[in-house]
């Protein structure tokens, strides 16, 4: 794990910040202007935006590592492909489903994976250096309790937009991605759960080493 940049170095002075921004900023475009369903699109990247706007605002007073930004990066990537179609019928989940004979279109299970795997150390070091919290060891506890926790405010949150948004239509279903999936909701929950104790016991690991 890298360590993290000094707060007060300006966004102009990291090049990799730059890099990064420009190569999110180039591709979020670019989905949104060959997505085929507009209104997905957009009801998708409100998560999107928020932690856009939420990482911008604390730039200068929190400042992550440079392997959280990475991490950040990846999942930002991961959503954005994935809300550049609808989730069931993303083209990568439908080469999977093609050369493994899976029954459905995975992509949104990797995504959610992605979620716990890919955001846990970030939140990690928010604990840890943002609020200090202790004993240290809550520090990698708290992130998979967060993960589990927005993961299923996230259900519901999507719950509510596909009844509110498209009034419980076949269109809101498709919104969900369910696929024919009663559990659904209670596996992407799971992935992300799975993922957040992966991620922790990696960097814990990794901590005890050092």
């Amino acid at each position: 794990m890298t360590a993290r940049p000094d707060a007060k170095r300006p966004y102009l002075s990291q090049p990799l910040h730059i890099l990064y921004s420009l190569l999110f900023a180039g591709f979020w475009v670019y989905t949104g202007l060959t997505t085929p369903d507009l209104v997905n699109w957009l009801l998708e990247n409100t998560l999107t935006l928020s932690l856009i706007i939420f990482l911008v605002a604390f730039y200068n007073i929190f400042r992550f590592s440079d392997t959280s930004y990475t991490l950040i990066f990846l999942f930002l990537l991961l959503h954005v492909y994935g809300s550049q179609y609808q989730y069931a019928e993303n083209p990568f989940g439908e080469w999977l489903k093609e050369q493994f004979g899976f029954q459905r279109n995975h992509y949104d299970r990797l995504v959610h994976l992605g979620f716990g795997l890919l955001l846990a150390y970030p939140m990690h070091e928010v604990l840890a250096y943002g609020f200090k919290i202790k004993p240290y060891w809550l520090t990698f506890l708290m992130p998979v309790e967060f993960i589990l926790s927005l993961s299923a405010l996230y259900e519901i949150v999507e719950w509510l937009v596909a009844d509110v948004a498209f009034s419980g239509t076949e269109q809101g279903m498709d919104f969900l991605g369910m696929q024919g999936d009663i559990w659904d909701a209670q596996k992407d929950i799971a992935l992300a759960f799975v993922g957040g104790i992966v991620a922790m016991g990696v960097a814990f690991a990794l901590k005890r080493r050092r």
